[in-house]
């Protein structure tokens, strides 16, 4: 038995790896089509192209996983029925339910991982790439030209004399006026630094002037920071079950988990459904087997996704229940009964 299950397993892994595969370069390639729409509003190096793709990785893999085991599954029952084993397998005294108990711990692993992926994984990379591209469009904002008029630094009018190789900037002027009070500042050099998403000017070997109807100063310094109130507004992240729960895009929130919690799920409750389609009499069913794929996913995926509006949570066990239901009796009847 153990080496009968070594086999099936061997043949399901290398279908799945070449499934897995070239379903993964295509989904990488349409998100990355997607990151390289950042580029019209911000500077992405090929390094920072690089991170947004680790940071999309969670979701990628819900797109593929799934899909990939349940189509690899089935097809490398269905070549052992093309190759006539599975006759071989059912002469010898084999039952159904060994074919599941054999696939049971791959898509119990899988399960695993993908709701470990989309529970914990999922909502740590969706922050750190939401305020990675928060953070760059900030400093995107601020984008100076030396000897050019009309810069904004927050309230202040800011006029650069000229920008130096190592990013800092030399004769740096900046003016600031209201009702009360206009002010002057001069400096030798001037650096932007971004801090956390907030914009610092830090001014070095200058001096300032303040006029007003009453009075009129003047100061020098060595060292003065001015912040810009132009924040890039970062999200918090705590932990999975703060992500999850809290009121920031609820809605929105709501529809992922419910859709991941049963793409997680799905590789496990697949399993009489895999073998209903995949043990076939090759004869009568060779030219329905992959309508019999299409038709399996599409019903769970338009469960999943047409449910949540009337159901919400209740979507979960309902469309867990539904799946089992369908499956099963599929299973009693074209295998069961006949095997």
């Amino acid at each position: 038995m153990h080496s009968l299950r070594k086999y099936l397993i061997d043949n399901f892994s290398l279908l799945f790896f070449s499934i897995f595969m070239p379903l993964f370069a295509i989904a990488s390639v349409i998100f990355l089509i997607k990151l390289a729409t950042y580029t019209a509003i911000i500077q992405l190096t090929v390094f920072e192209m690089f991170k947004l793709y680790l940071f999309i990785l969670p979701e990628l893999l819900f797109y593929t996983l799934p899909v990939t085991f349940f189509v690899a599954a089935v097809m490398s029952l269905f070549k052992l029925s093309s190759d006539n084993e599975m006759v071989v397998f059912f002469a010898l005294g084999i039952k159904p339910s060994f074919l599941l108990k054999t696939y049971f711990k791959p898509a119990l692993l899988l399960t695993i991982l993908l709701s470990f992926n989309f529970f914990v994984m999922f909502p740590h990379a969706t922050v750190l790439s939401s305020n990675f591209i928060r953070y760059k469009t900030s400093e995107a904002k601020f984008n100076l030209s030396a000897s050019e008029f009309g810069h904004n630094f927050g309230e202040w009018l800011l006029y650069i004399g000229k920008a130096n190789p190592d990013k800092t900037y030399s004769d740096v002027f900046l003016f600031h006026k209201d009702d009360k009070e206009e002010v002057l500042l001069g400096g030798k050099k001037a650096e932007v630094i971004n801090d956390g998403g907030i914009l610092k000017l830090k001014l070095t070997h200058g001096e300032g002037y303040n006029y007003s109807k009453d009075k009129f100063s003047q100061m020098n310094y060595e060292e003065l920071v001015i912040n810009n109130m132009m924040t890039s507004n970062l999200r918090e992240y705590h932990n999975a079950w703060d992500y999850w729960f809290d009121e920031d895009r609820r809605k929105e929130k709501i529809k992922m988990f419910i859709t991941d919690a049963l793409l997680s799920l799905f590789p496990i409750i697949s399993l009489f459904m895999i073998v209903s389609i995949g043990v076939v009499h090759v004869r009568h069913q060779k030219g329905r087997i992959y309508l019999y794929i299409f038709l399996s996913l599409l019903l769970f995926y338009g469960m999943t996704i047409g449910l949540q509006p009337f159901l919400m949570f209740y979507t979960i066990p309902a469309v867990i229940l539904a799946w089992l239901a369908v499956s099963l009796y599929f299973y009693k009847t074209t295998i069961v009964k006949r095997f």
